[in-house]
């Protein structure tokens, strides 16, 4: 997966938006406002920082070594993921289905619904 990749595959949820509000540097991926990927444009290699399970964390970061607590963000609830080749896009894909899924289920109902309405 390339950083070109990751943002069509971001932005073809339903609810997302693609802001900058940390600065021109990061790419930040919203759904229904609430933040589940983001992305520095300027740091080699590629990573993402996705939303995770806090137990699924802890497994994906045992076996996969390009999978590391989330930089900048809580450790527990967050991974950062080097994109350098050593996992399939479509893995990437699936850790970034979960991020968008937790968030999601984390929404008030009535925004939910909204979501729904947008699919």
């Amino acid at each position: 997966m390339n950083i070109e990749t990751f943002q069509t595959y971001c932005l073809s949820k339903a609810g997302v938006t693609e802001e900058f509000p940390f600065g021109e540097e990061t790419m930040v991926y919203k759904v229904m406002g609430k933040i589940f990927a983001l992305t520095s444009l300027d740091t080699t290699p590629f990573s993402i920082n996705l939303k995770c399970d806090p137990e699924k964390a802890l497994l994906l970061r045992e076996e996969y070594d390009c999978v590391r607590p989330g930089y900048h963000m809580n450790k527990k609830h967050w991974n950062t993921v080097i994109v350098d080749g050593a996992v399939k896009s479509g893995v990437i894909a699936e850790w970034i289905d979960h991020s968008y899924e937790l968030v999601v289920l984390s929404l008030p109902k009535k925004i939910r619904e909204e979501l729904i309405k947008q699919k």
